[in-house]
């Protein structure tokens, strides 16, 4: 029988978590309740209002941000011989009864890992906040471009699902620990290869309040996906394989860099001069900025249709099976 355990981060819900917790189905053998150090002791609260024998509170001595919480009951759930693991928030925006159709694709091998995807539907689109939409867009894209996850339309969504033989070969100690979390998640898996797919949920916004404030995280989330971004081009393209895109990368650049450095140069001799730029010095700039953008359309190209489609989770369960044996 295939063991689901549910992950619930918990940090200024005690309004909302019990409503959570009574709505999660039979087919949950065990609930991690994880405290981050919540001010409202919302642990507490669950162990002495919650007589549900599943739960299982946990409680992180510091405050490890929405991350560490999750990652502290992904190894409560590993130690526990858990199969599938569950993230679900503990503010009431994500309904516990859409969790069969979180599992269902990790259940017959289409994924290794599933999220919840709040934009399937248009006509939903409405019911968020404008400011949470336009943040959503921005993160969306730059999430795109750092994890290399293309088709996934909803990336920071936190209602997640994963095969747990996976999670034996993620760097834990080295996932982004706060509200970085689920992007930074996606790029240690793109580095897999593990095949991620979107869910169609619709999300619930009530009197909940946020604790992630756009404005405040966008700088840091910018370096974090640039950063992101160039490891797992080193690693995609050059340090586990080379291939045609790779050269189209390493060509479209330089013959970008040149062009954009080289007109630069001769505009502003020119303009000191007060001289108009001859012809052939024009076409000399703009002949490689354009040759440079089309090979880089045709790496960009390749690199969206080059997103995992074959899962890995059975592979996974082997190669830790081997370690076992041999320890």
């Amino acid at each position: 029988m295939v063991k689901i355990a549910v992950v619930i981060p918990c940090f200024k819900v005690r309004l909302h978590i019990l409503d959570v917790l009574s709505r999660i189905g039979p087919e949950v053998s065990r609930v991690y309740v994880v405290d981050d150090c919540c001010p409202e002791n919302s642990g507490l609260h669950v162990q002495q209002s919650c007589h549900d024998k599943r739960v299982v509170v946990i409680r992180n001595t510091s405050n490890q941000g929405v991350g560490g919480a999750v990652l502290a009951g992904y190894s409560a759930a590993i130690a526990d011989g858990t199969d599938i693991i569950v993230k679900i928030d503990g503010d009431g925006q994500m309904d516990p009864r859409l969790l069969p159709r979180m599992v269902q694709p990790i259940l017959k091998g289409l994924a290794d890992y599933t999220k919840g995807n709040r934009f399937y539907d248009l006509t939903h689109i409405r019911r968020m906040p404008t400011i949470r939409l336009i943040g959503n867009a921005i993160l969306s894209f730059m999430s795109k471009l750092s994890t290399g996850y293309w088709k996934i339309l909803d990336p920071n969504n936190g209602y997640t699902a994963i095969d747990a033989r996976l999670v034996a070969h993620l760097p834990l100690e080295r996932i982004s620990k706060r509200y970085f979390f689920e992007t930074d998640m996606l790029f240690r898996l793109n580095i897999l290869r593990a095949v991620v797919m979107d869910i169609p949920m619709d999300a619930i916004y009530a009197d909940e309040q946020s604790n992630l404030r756009i404005s405040r995280v966008i700088g840091e989330f910018l370096v974090k996906h640039v950063k992101n971004f160039f490891k797992r081009i080193f690693y995609n393209y050059f340090l586990r394989d080379t291939s045609l895109a790779s050269l189209e990368l390493l060509v479209g650049s330089a013959m970008l860099l040149f062009g954009l450095l080289f007109g630069c140069f001769e505009w502003f001799s020119y303009y000191v001069a007060d001289e108009s730029a001859p012809l052939g010095t024009i076409m000399l700039a703009a002949l490689p900025v354009l040759s440079g953008l089309q090979f880089l359309l045709a790496f960009f190209s390749h690199d969206v249709s080059a997103t995992p489609v074959n899962t890995i989770g059975e592979f996974m369960g082997e190669i830790s099976a081997m370690k076992t044996k041999e320890n």
